[in-house]
């Protein structure tokens, strides 16, 4: 049964609306650890619109579980990283224009540059996850590049229409889990996984965690942090179906 991780950048979303000094993600993480998540994770965007440094500084310093930075390979976020040391760091591609992160790290095309941003974070004691599309030949290349992790880009399983859309999306991210077991990395999953579609995904025996921020925060909204991590434990640490 896959660990939890829990991204609060949706809570900065909602304090930057104002631009005052709530909700604050920290808080936001704290209680989202005492349900019972094992991991929260926060995206720096070179914009800051949501996560600012202070949040990455202060989220260090408390975080009790494990602390998985998320962010783009420009070398003021490697500096960053090296500085603050999350535990973990997943490489994703960012476009200021976009709303969010809109598909998998292209590891086959920046080989190169991939692979020395690995090498210095890793040099710094940190773990490095790479968040990419359910693809072979990308799976390959984040091992040939010394990733630790693989986060599997599971939006096209989450946005598909009808049911067989939804089982051949499913299938290629299982596939893309042993593939990726095989080769040793850790396989995580994530983006879109929301109250509805997230227990088929869990039930992928390869996959180790979940990362899951909207859907959580949204619920948080009227329910609780608490009570909303909670809940999601419950949907991804049940028995699977048979």
């Amino acid at each position: 049964m896959p660990r939890l991780g829990v991204n609060v950048d949706h809570v900065a979303t909602l304090r930057e609306a104002r631009r005052i000094t709530y909700p604050d993600p920290v808080t936001a993480a704290a209680l989202a650890e005492l349900a019972g998540a094992e991991c929260i994770v926060v995206h720096l965007r070179e914009d800051r619109r949501h996560i600012k440094d202070r949040d990455l500084q202060i989220l260090r310093e408390t975080v009790q579980t494990s602390l998985n930075m998320e962010m783009a390979a420009p070398a003021e976020m490697v500096k960053i990283a090296s500085q603050i040391r999350p535990n973990v760091s997943t490489l994703v591609p960012e476009r200021r224009e976009e709303l969010t992160t809109e598909g998998g790290l292209d590891v086959l095309k920046n080989r190169e540059r991939i692979g020395q941003v690995v090498k210095t974070l890793k040099g710094a004691g940190i773990k490095v996850s790479l968040f990419i599309d359910p693809v072979l030949e990308q799976i390959r290349a984040s091992h040939e590049v010394g990733g630790d992790a693989i986060e599997i880009h599971t939006g096209l399983y989450c946005e598909a229409k009808t049911p067989h859309e939804v089982d051949e999306e499913l299938k290629k991210v299982m596939i893309a889990s042993r593939e990726a077991n095989g080769f040793g990395l850790e396989v995580k999953g994530g983006h879109g996984l929301n109250y509805f579609n997230v227990s088929r995904i869990a039930d992928i025996p390869e996959i180790e965690e979940l990362s899951i921020g909207h859907s959580i925060v949204a619920r948080a909204v009227l329910v609780g942090m608490e009570r909303a991590v909670r809940e999601m434990i419950a949907l991804i640490q049940r028995p699977p179906l048979v």
